[in-house]
């Protein structure tokens, strides 16, 4: 006989965080107490009571200087008010996945949605999220129950729907596709744990090819229970604590006996079971074991497998994987980095892991992914960032209408439009190919969300306390143009937006400001004005040793001759531009010796004209010119 034993079996991400904190409570000498059982597992509570730690079934029975552990399924909000109240130290043990849902609940609480939650009603997980929910909800673990409660519900209605971490997939599938056809405003989140998915997938997998299943967890874990009825649809299924429960008549005419085991099942008790079906069966752990060994070498879509690189071309590299079958990897599914050579990447002899994607007994080629594995092992690490805030790193490899997508540690994360810049009108499809950083906002499931403005706001914030601290009117900056309006540019110059206004671009006239720059140009300003109070800085850009005032007095006295053109026509005379930002009137008595009765009989806009500088006003920025004068010049000169 052969036993299979599942590769994912035991503590899941979430089970193995809060186990881990609590144990490292009690062995830095704090005494501690869990609200609930800390997890589905007798055994594992029962080893904890034994080292100190207390079980409370509610904040009262916990004692003065003990500190609360929040157990993985979390607790309602209402709980945590009480901690506070009470003044308690509280290590929050919740699993992120189950985190995810509470803040969901709260949003639908705050839209005035309606939450449909699918799972037990009397699991704590689910009374959990009900009470963080604090608004219209309605707990389903059937479709029935589900579709009869929606007779009664307008198919118009603000709808938020997820599911326990624990709840069985294709149920949930099952429910989705309701949801979606009944309700035309319904937001669907995929809140299922990927562990669970993965467990349930390898259950159904396994229990195909066997002919008994041995489930080993808790009476009472969700998760446990959930994995027994998957298996129980292909083969006899059955659930044990611990090797206790074990029957030896359940061999009899077994050829292939697989295990697997709940999230909360410590790797302690699945030994301890597979050493009693071992002596139960006259084998050796050891031997078992092997036969299992044997069975895991047949390759298997999403199979992890080691191998060594045989060869390599331009768009794929082929890897012996051991046994009859040859590995590919195509470049695609090597990196997403579409201009990067395979070269680079790999070469002949590398060993590396690989995600077994199909298979092809025929022609003795598995195509393999390394983009998948690290997908895999990035998802518990993007998942444990997204509890603790922690700041990740990643390049943007693709822009939509809705937002960016970040490929960080091998998994995408999705940052919305409205997150990926800290201005709306600024170009968020710039990031793309560019190395940023990002906070995790949502992880549940497949759908995981990011924020990179969250990180430049909070970077921004730093900038600014040092801007304010230091600015000084005068003090020359270098900037960025963020933005253009009608007035004017806004300029960042380090964590702070100053405007220059219109006015304070250019010498010249100028009808907009694009005239002088471009959003993203890099440009020296100065600061005019500080407005601490309300947080604003005025800027200006235009050099005083540009003024065009100051070239005039500097370089032409009164008498300089200047062939210019006329700018524009009035009844009194003619405008005429001698400087760049410089006009001058040409009174009609100046235009001619000879008597003119309409300026524009004479002159049109565009003509170039000869006209002598007679006398400046440079308070009141006037200037008088004269062609008359030259004319009188040049009659003085013929005589």
């Amino acid at each position: 006989m052969k036993i299979l034993l599942a590769k994912t079996a035991g503590f899941c991400f979430g089970v193995d965080r809060g186990v881990k904190m609590t144990y490292d409570l009690v062995a830095q000498g704090h005494k501690v107490a869990t609200l609930g059982p800390l997890i589905h597992n007798d055994q594992m509570v029962r080893d904890l009571e034994e080292k100190g730690v207390i079980t409370a079934d509610s904040l009262d029975q916990i004692p003065d200087g003990y500190e609360v552990v929040i157990r993985c399924h979390g607790v309602p909000a209402s709980v945590y008010d009480e901690i506070n109240t009470r003044g308690l130290v509280c290590h929050d043990a919740t699993c992120p996945f189950v985190s995810k849902i509470h803040r969901l609940a709260e949003k639908a609480r705050g839209e005035g949605a309606l939450l449909l939650v699918a799972g037990d009603e009397n699991h704590p997980e689910v009374r959990g999220i009900v009470g963080h929910s604090g608004g219209k909800v309605f707990v389903f673990d059937t479709l029935a129950k589900l579709e009869e409660y929606s007779k009664n519900i307008p198919s118009d209605t603000l709808v938020y729907a997820v599911a326990q971490t624990t709840f069985q997939v294709t149920k949930w599938l099952e429910c989705v596709d309701f949801i979606k056809k009944v309700y035309t405003n319904a937001f669907v989140f995929d809140t299922i744990c990927s562990a669970t998915g993965t467990r349930q997938q390898e259950a159904e997998d396994l229990s195909q090819k066997c002919d008994l299943m041995i489930v080993i967890g808790g009476h009472h874990s969700s998760n446990t229970q959930k994995l027994v009825q998957v298996a129980a649809r292909y083969t006899k299924a059955v659930s044990v604590e611990t090797a206790a429960d074990l029957d030896p008549s359940w061999w009899d005419g077994a050829g292939t006996v697989g295990v697997t085991a709940g999230a909360s099942t410590p790797s302690s008790i699945i030994e301890e079971v597979l050493n009693s079906m071992s002596e139960t069966m006259e084998k050796s752990f050891a031997e078992l074991l092997a036969e299992s060994e044997a069975e895991s070498n047949r390759v298997f879509v999403g199979k992890v497998v080691k191998g060594k690189i045989t060869s390599i071309n331009n768009n794929e590299i082929f890897v012996d994987i051991g046994g009859a079958h040859t590995g590919v990897c195509k470049l695609s599914e090597l990196t997403d980095d579409s201009s990067a050579s395979i070269g680079d990447l790999v070469k002949v002899g590398d060993e590396m892991e690989f995600v077994v994607e199909k298979t092809n007994d025929q022609d003795g080629v598995d195509m393999l992914s390394r983009k998948k594995l690290e997908a895999r092992k990035g998802l518990e690490e993007i998942a444990q960032a997204c509890e603790s805030g922690e700041v990740v790193e990643g390049d943007v490899t693709e822009t939509n209408k809705g937002g960016v997508v970040v490929l960080v540690k091998g998994v995408k994360v999705f940052v919305p439009r409205s997150q990926a810049t800290l201005r709306r009108d600024e170009d968020y499809t710039k990031l793309l190919k560019q190395h940023v950083q990002l906070v995790v906002t949502e992880c549940a499931g497949r759908k995981i969300v990011g924020s990179i403005n969250k990180v430049t706001a909070e970077a921004n914030k730093a900038k600014r306390e040092a801007f304010w601290a230091n600015a000084q009117e005068g003090q020359v900056c270098q900037g960025v143009v963020k933005s253009l309006t009608s007035y004017g540019a806004f300029v960042d110059i380090g964590g702070v937006d100053g405007l220059c206004h219109i006015s304070e671009l250019s010498w010249n006239r100028i009808k907009h400001p694009r005239e002088v720059m471009n959003v993203g140009d890099q440009v020296e300003v100065y600061i005019k004005e500080l407005d601490p109070e309300n947080q604003k800085v005025s800027l200006g850009y235009k050099k005083a040793e540009d003024n065009p005032w100051e070239k005039l007095k500097n370089e032409y006295p009164l008498g300089s001759i200047f062939t210019a053109p006329v700018v524009s026509i009035t009844d009194f005379g003619a405008f005429v531009r001698i400087l760049p930002g410089i006009d001058g009137l040409v009174h009609i008595s100046e235009i001619s010796n000879t008597r003119v009765n309409k300026v524009s009989d004479v002159l049109k806009v565009g003509d170039e004209v000869t006209v002598k500088l007679m006398d400046v006003d440079f308070d009141k920025k006037r200037i008088s010119l004269s062609m008359k004068a030259l004319e009188n010049a040049e009659a003085e000169d013929a005589e």
